[in-house]
Formats: C-alpha cells, structure tokens, sequence
C-alpha cells in the first residue's frame, strides 16, 4: 500500500525519480490495483466471518440472559408458593439455592459472551472502516491512473509532434516547394506549346483542304483520266 501510495504522489520529487526507474510504472500500478483488489476481497470475507460470529453469540447472549431470568422467576415462585403453603419451605429454599448456584454460573457465562460480544463489535467497526477505506483509496487510484493514462497518451503525442516540428528544415521545405513550383511551370509551358503545335498543324490541313477544293473539276479530271491511262493528250517533246 505504500509502494502504490508513493507511485500516485506524482506532484512529489521522490515519486517522480521512483517512476523514472521502473521500465513500465502503469503496468506496476495496475498490478498493485489488482493486489489491493485481493486484499479487499479478503477482508471483506473476514468482515463477513467475524459478523457471523457476532450474529451468534448475540444468540447465544440472548438465550443465556433468558436462562438467567427464568431461573429468578423461578426462585421467586418457589419462594411465593413456600409462604403461601403450597411448598415446603424446606424444599423450596433447597430449590431456590439450587436456582442461584445455577443462576451463578449462567451470570458468569452471560459476562463473558458480553466480553466477547463486545469484542466482536469493535473488530467488526474496524473491519468495516479498513475495507471502506481500502476501497476508497482504490476507487480514488483507479481514477487517477486513468488520469496518468490519458495525459500519458497526450505527452507522447504531444512529444512527437514537437519531435517533428523540430526536425523539419524549414529551408528544404521551401526549396522543394520553388522546385516543384518550377516543375509545374514548365509543365503548363510545355502544355502550352503542344497545343500550338495542334493548332498549327490544323492550320496546314485546312490550307490544303482549301487547295484542293480551289483546283477545278477539269484538272481533277485530267489527272484522274491520267492515272488511268486514258490520257489521249500528246505528252510534250
């Protein structure tokens, strides 16, 4: 219980150096939790078996004072009988003394069940304070280990971002965006330039579309009659 108590005490310098040597202080923790989880089971067992003992020498109390006080009924009716006639007073005194060394003995019991009734009483109250308080202090460390989780989570991201941020070179950053910028510059420009190259060439096809549509019919028939050899035109000397 200390061991953990000193682990939870984060705000202190001896608990932070303690946590500094352990490789893996969350899983000591948590099996530290587990441990006081048994030790609370434990003693609510033992809070449970020490109630049942009171539960029953309460009965037993109670059965011994009923005794006691049936054996003084008793002795008075005896008494009362004996000087009303219906007893010998002989016999009723024998009777009666007979009662009382009984009573004695049964006063003596009832004494020492109270001794230990009350004994049992005190062990129960302190029972019953140990194993609030034991899981008080459970619920309360549970708590804060999820806690030291979450911010345990949020200082290792926390730690790489700044990590990142630190190793990055601003200058290289900048450099590569100028040269990509500059890629993408001669990209557009080269993009620019093939689409030149296309209007032109659609220029040429349609001048020579033009052409052809300006010769006339005569000499597309000419020279189609031609490469059929039906040229009957003498061919120059």
């Amino acid at each position: 219980m200390k061991i953990l108590h000193r682990l939870f005490k984060i705000g202190q310098a001896e608990s932070h150096a303690a946590i500094d040597k352990l490789e893996d202080p969350i899983k000591m923790i948590e099996q530290g939790l587990r441990d006081m989880n048994e030790n609370r089971d434990m003693a609510m067992r033992s809070l449970a078996e020490v109630k049942a003992m009171l539960i029953r020498r309460n009965k037993e109390l109670k059965t011994q004072q009923e005794i006691e006080q049936d054996l003084h009924n008793k002795s008075m009716l005896l008494l009362k009988k004996a000087q009303q006639g219906e007893v010998e007073p002989q016999e009723a005194d024998e009777l009666v003394k007979s009662n009382l060394k009984r009573k004695a003995e049964i006063s003596k019991e009832v004494n020492f069940i109270k001794q230990d009734v009350t004994s049992l009483e005190n062990q129960v109250a302190t029972l019953e304070q140990n194993v609030n308080r034991i899981k008080t202090e459970i619920k309360q460390w549970e708590n804060e280990l999820r806690t030291l989780k979450a911010r345990v989570k949020v200082g290792d991201a926390t730690l790489k971002i700044n990590k990142q941020m630190t190793s990055m070179d601003s200058a290289g950053v900048v450099s590569m965006l100028e040269r990509m910028r500059e890629k993408v510059m001669q990209h557009e420009a080269l993009a620019e330039a093939y689409g030149d190259l296309a209007q032109t060439r659609e220029t040429d096809q349609q001048r020579m579309d033009k052409r052809v549509q300006d010769l006339s019919l005569d000499d597309e028939l000419k020279e189609l009659k031609r490469q059929m050899g039906m040229d009957n035109t003498p061919a120059d000397k």
